[in-house]
This record gives C-alpha cells, structure tokens and sequence, in this order.
C-alpha cells in the first residue's frame, strides 16, 4: 500500500551568482514515499506556480543515475542520505513525515550558482578538454584477443571510466577539491595500453587546469570517496600523483 508523508522543504533560492540568496521553506502534504526527490521538487514547482509563485530552479537530465546533472546538496549529503545514487535515484521513503529537508545547490567556488539549485560545472568540462582524451590515431576496432588486458585492470579501468562528473567529490570536500574526478578520469586511461601514448603530457595537463581553475588541493580525507554515487575509489588520487611525477620527472 503506497504511503504519504507530510515534508518541509527548506530550498535554496538565488537569483544568480551574484545576487544574495537564502533559505525558504515550503510545506509540501501528501508527497508519496514512492516517489524520486526530483518528482517531489516537480510537484512542489507545480504548487508554486498555481500559486503564482516563481518556481525552483534545479537542474536534471536522465533521471536513471547516468549524467549526474542532479547534483543537490540534501540534509548536509551530495544526492541525500542513501548510499551510491544520484539525486534522480533517490526515494522519499528515505524521509520521515514531517521532517525538514534542507536542499542547497554545491559549494564551490569553482562552480558558481546559476540560479537557485542549479550551478555551472564547466569546470570540469575544461579539465576533461585539457587532456582527458587520446587524440592519437590507436588504428581500427582490433579482435577481442589481439591486445590482451587482463581483467583486474580491465576492471579497475571500467571503475575509474564510471565516473560521471557529477561533481560530488569536490563539493563534499573541506578543501573544494577536484582531485577523484580528475584521477578518476587519468586512471581510466593511463590504465589502458590506448591510453599511455599521452599519458605524460594528459596529467600534467589536467592537474595544471585544475589548480588554474581555482580548484583545492587534496589532503586525503576521504570525503569525496564517502559522497561518490559511483563509489570512486581513493586509490586513483595515488595513481594520479605517480603519473604526474613520473611526467615531471621525464622533463
């Protein structure tokens, strides 16, 4: 039997980057513990509009976990308090009738507010432009067998290629650190024999755009892998700082 749950939703509101913003709380009655946060933060919209109210900005694309436009900030959480999802994935069972929900965009600097909930993480697509590509010719599609890679780093490379950018990592970390997406983004292709041609120059140049950026450096608290809807490991950050001083070394 489907249930229903009285809320508080503390949001968010700004009007840009520069404007001032600030909380405000809306009673929402009757939101079914079946439904996403997105598909409460819809029906919370459509009150404010018959309301005549200007409705919440937020930003969201496939709503399956895959693009990792969703990114809110829910009860102190990058995607709320459930474990390895996205906002889009996230459930209103996970809440209590009458409880407050606290939703704030990211905070970082580096990714400025656009307008209440929504942010602009261009940054991150500026760090991938600097080197999280190959761009050398690696020939056709070979047989299955003719680059034999075995499946524990096959393994760790599909890991490292689940990232989605979402951004979580640098918003949960004190320092606003960019660090498990641009590791995350080095490992999937300094694992990989395609991947090494460029490996030297893609992280020195990926962690110079990052710093550029205005993004912190990373002191290993783990946050960010705590936060991760992709459960990003760590372990990446280290092959990340291996590349770049093995490049430094080189020069």
């Amino acid at each position: 039997m489907e249930k229903s749950i009285n809320i508080t939703v503390k949001v968010w509101r700004q009007k840009n980057a520069k404007a001032k913003g600030a909380f405000v709380s809306y009673k929402l009655d009757g939101v079914s513990t079946d439904s996403s946060f997105l598909e409460m933060l819809d029906i919370l919209n459509e009150k404010l509009i018959s309301e005549r109210q200007e409705p919440i900005a937020f930003d969201h694309d496939c709503r399956e976990g895959i693009c990792g436009m969703c990114s809110l900030y829910i009860n102190g959480h990058p995607h709320g308090p459930d474990d390895d999802i996205t906002t889009c994935q996230l459930h209103m069972r996970k809440f209590k009738d009458g409880e407050t929900v606290t939703v704030e965009p990211w905070r970082s600097n580096a990714f400025p507010v656009i307008k209440d909930l929504m942010v602009n993480r261009k940054a991150y697509d500026e760090i991938i432009q600097a080197g999280g590509y190959v761009s050398v010719n690696t020939g056709g599609i070979p047989d299955a067998n003719a680059i034999p890679i075995g499946k524990p780093i096959a393994d760790e490379a599909m890991d490292a290629a689940s990232c989605i950018g979402c951004g979580a990592c640098a918003a949960a970390c004190k320092n606003g650190s960019a660090m498990l997406f641009v590791a995350a983004k080095v490992s999937q292709l300094a694992l990989l024999p395609q991947g090494k041609v460029e490996a030297a120059t893609r992280a020195k140049a990926m962690v110079a755009k990052m710093d550029e950026l205005g993004f912190g450096n990373c002191t290993n608290t783990g946050a960010c892998e705590a936060e991760c809807p992709k459960s990003i490991s760590i372990a990446h950050i280290a092959r990340l700082n291996r590349e770049f001083l093995c490049a430094k070394f080189k020069d």
